[in-house]
C-alpha cells in the first residue's frame, strides 16, 4: 500500500509538472508583433562598389530540397554580387518565422557536409560595420576541386546568437514572454584557395551591405544590439 500511494503521488506531481509546462509554453510568434519582413526588398541589388550579377556560372549552395526549405524557412533569397574589379560574392540569406525546439536555422557547417564538401576550418570571428559589431563563423570548405571560404551569422529574434547552448538561452529568454522568436541566417561565400583572402572580401561585402541599409533595415539583419547573448 505505501508503494501504492508513493507511486499515485509521483504521478500527481508528474502530471502536474507537465500540465504547467503546457500552459507556459510560449504560443505567440514575435514575426507578427514587428513588420513584416521580405527579404527581395530588404536586400538591395546594388549598393556601394557591388551590383547584382543576373547570369552567373557561380553555384549558391543551397543544401536543403525544396520541401525541406519550405518546412523550415519562411523565406529565402540567393543572389550572386560583383564589384569594379571581378570579384564575386554568394550571399544566401534564410529567415524562419517559427524558431521553436522543433523549428530552426540549419547550420553551414552542417549543411555543406550534406552535399558532399569537407570542412576544413570552422572558426568565430567578429565583423566591424560602422558602431556594430557582429560576432560570426569563418569556414573553409572543399568539394574536389571547389574551395569555398564561407563567412555567416545568425539572429534568433533581436539578437546575434552562437552555438547551441547560446541560442537555447535566447529562446528560454523569450520563452519567459510567452514569444516564439524569428531567426535568420546571413551567409556568404566565393570561390578561392585563399581562404584568408576571400574571407577579407566577404566582410568588406557583408560591411558594404549592412552600411548601406536604413536603420529599420539593418535592425532585421544584425538584431537590434548586434552581439552574442552572455
Amino acid at each position: 500500500m505505501r508503494y501504492q500511494a508513493k507511486f499515485i503521488v509521483m504521478l500527481v506531481l508528474m502530471l502536474a509538472a507537465a500540465s504547467v509546462a503546457w500552459a507556459l509554453r510560449p504560443t505567440m510568434l514575435l514575426a507578427d508583433q514587428r513588420p513584416k519582413i521580405d527579404l527581395e526588398l530588404l536586400i538591395p541589388s546594388k549598393f556601394g562598389d557591388w551590383r547584382e550579377l543576373k547570369q552567373s556560372s557561380a553555384h549558391i549552395i543551397n543544401p536543403q530540397e525544396a520541401e525541406m526549405l519550405t518546412k523550415l524557412y519562411s523565406q529565402t533569397l540567393s543572389r550572386t554580387y560583383i564589384n569594379a574589379s571581378g570579384e564575386v560574392i554568394m550571399l544566401s540569406i534564410a529567415y524562419g518565422e517559427n524558431q521553436s525546439d522543433a523549428v530552426q536555422l540549419h547550420y553551414p557547417e552542417v549543411c555543406y557536409p550534406a552535399q558532399g564538401f569537407q570542412v576544413t576550418s570552422n572558426v568565430k570571428g567578429q565583423l566591424t560595420a560602422g558602431q556594430h559589431t557582429i560576432p560570426v563563423r569563418r569556414l573553409t570548405t572543399v568539394l574536389g576541386q571547389r574551395f569555398e571560404p564561407v563567412t555567416y551569422w545568425t539572429t534568433l529574434g533581436d539578437q546575434v546568437v552562437q552555438g547551441g547552448m547560446n541560442t537555447k538561452i535566447a529562446q528560454m529568454r523569450y520563452g519567459f514572454n510567452g514569444q516564439i522568436p524569428d531567426g535568420l541566417l546571413f551567409r556568404v561565400s566565393s570561390i578561392t584557395r585563399d581562404s584568408k583572402a576571400g574571407h577579407a572580401l566577404q566582410s568588406a561585402f557583408a560591411t558594404q551591405l549592412i552600411e548601406a541599409l536604413a536603420p529599420e533595415k539593418r535592425q532585421r539583419i544584425i538584431g537590434v544590439v548586434a552581439g552574442v547573448l552572455p
